[in-house]
């Protein structure tokens, strides 16, 4: 169906309510969706925009809808759906990641979307993200919408640099810079307690990834089949990395609290964060008072001219898609559904709401995700777009290489928890670099 403009379908919603009420019964042949997601922070806005679906839905076809948007953490999520896959229950509608897309659109287990695509006059996947499209689309089918996009911005305790006398960050930056200040805190704030950054080695998109890409290596190429994060520049990059660490928050205390709960807490003066994490500082510096503020990440000065040029500030994109399940009841509603949430006025409702950025690359979609949060300027993430971005580096097996330069002996996980050594990092990029190429070469068997 084509859709109601959303006043006229909240104007439709009130009249079927009342005439329900007044006739003193429902629809018999009512649809039920099932919608799960990851991010609690995103739950409301998104019922909302679903709610708002059901209506006009209810009123076009005459059957009573509703949508549930249950939140499902991390782990749970992708273990409940793989029980489902494997012939549980799975949710209607869901959202798919990068780490997992390659493995379930082989397998049949998501509605195949191309036809409802082809047809549906709101969606043309010529205006999303390419990095997104090309993510969810696998032998010539697509099996998930572009929902949105994120970047990677500096989060700053503006509070804790003016205690210590530390300039705050500017878009000038470089690691460096990063590195200086960071050092500043953290030796000014030692009997505080108080470290000048921390990073989640584990959490890659929105930390070290970023850093490897402004030095010229790459995890993952751009099809998908190498990595450079061995060669010179990638050492570079993780030397730069490993400096950083050695005044940062050791890695045994970050794994013990995490870098979220150690910044509202006061305990460390910065930490990079993707956007999907604004409503949760946003709703932290109401409650405890100090001035959270974001800038843009640094850059890498690597030819040395103070300047940034083309290539030398990159920020890490993802993007989630919504996906159906192949056996779901309601396959037409479900992609009705999903087409509602993607097409540009879902995607601008979205981001008015400060639910997210738009996955639709289409100027302005976007743009009042920037007001989202009164009295906390997050520009900085807006402004991103206009340097360098890399997808979120994949493959059909992200985990398995993923989690093992962070646990294999002599790899990262290694040289983060002694970041004092400099020859174990660069081996560490040795390591890696094998690591990624066999794992891929095992893919490719």
């Amino acid at each position: 169906m084509k859709h109601l403009k959303k006043v006229i379908a909240l104007v439709m919603a009130l009249a079927m309510v009342f005439c329900l009420a007044a006739c003193g019964g429902s629809s018999s042949d009512g649809i039920e969706l099932q919608v799960n997601i990851w991010d609690a922070n995103q739950q409301e806005g998104i019922q909302e925009i679903a709610d708002e679906w059901a209506a006009a839905y209810s009123e076009e076809t005459g059957s009573t809808v509703t949508v549930s948007v249950e939140v499902v953490d991390w782990d749970n999520y992708w273990t409940q759906l793989s029980a489902g896959a494997q012939g549980g229950e799975m949710p209607d509608v869901f959202w798919m990641h990068s780490n997992t897309a390659q493995t379930y659109m082989p397998e049949g287990i998501l509605l195949d979307l191309t036809d409802y695509v082809a047809a549906d006059d709101a969606i043309d996947l010529n205006n999303y993200y390419q990095g997104i499209v090309d993510l969810y689309t696998y032998d010539g089918a697509t099996y998930a919408i572009p929902k949105d996009h994120d970047t990677i911005a500096l989060l700053y305790n503006k509070t804790l640099f003016d205690k210590y006398g530390v300039a705050v960050p500017t878009s000038e930056w470089t690691w460096n810079d990063l590195y200086n200040a960071a050092k500043a805190i953290t030796e000014a704030g030692a009997a505080d307690g108080v470290y000048g950054y921390a990073c989640n080695t584990s959490n890659n998109q929105d930390g070290w990834y970023n850093i490897v890409y402004d030095y010229g290596a790459q995890v993952i190429n751009d099809t998908h089949n190498g990595t450079t994060i061995g060669s010179d520049q990638g050492k570079a990059a993780m030397e730069m990395f490993r400096q950083i660490l050695t005044v940062s928050t050791p890695q045994a205390d970050v794994s013990e609290n995490g870098t979220d709960t150690l910044f509202q807490s006061g305990k460390v003066a910065m930490i990079s964060q993707g956007s999907w994490m604004i409503k949760t500082f946003y709703d932290a510096m109401q409650e405890n008072g100090d001035e959270y503020c974001w800038a843009l990440l640094p850059y890498a000065d690597t030819n040395a001219n103070g300047t940034c040029d083309a290539g030398e500030r990159y920020s890490a994109y993802n993007g989630l898609g919504w996906a159906a399940s192949a056996n779901t009841e309601y396959a037409d509603a479900c992609y009705d559904l999903i087409s509602y949430f993607c097409d540009e006025n879902g995607q601008k409702e979205q981001a008015e709401k400060g639910v997210t950025m738009a996955g639709m690359q289409t100027e302005g979609v976007s743009d009042a995700f920037a007001n989202a949060f009164p009295g906390m300027d997050i520009s900085a993430f807006l402004e991103a777009e206009n340097y360098d971005l890399f997808f979120r580096p994949y493959t059909v097996d992200t985990t398995v290489w993923e989690d093992a330069i962070q646990t294999t002996e002599g790899a990262f996980g290694t040289a983060w928890q002694d970041p004092t050594n400099a020859a174990a990092m660069a081996a560490a990029c040795d390591k890696a670099q094998e690591i990624i190429t066999n794992a891929i070469a095992e893919e490719q068997a």
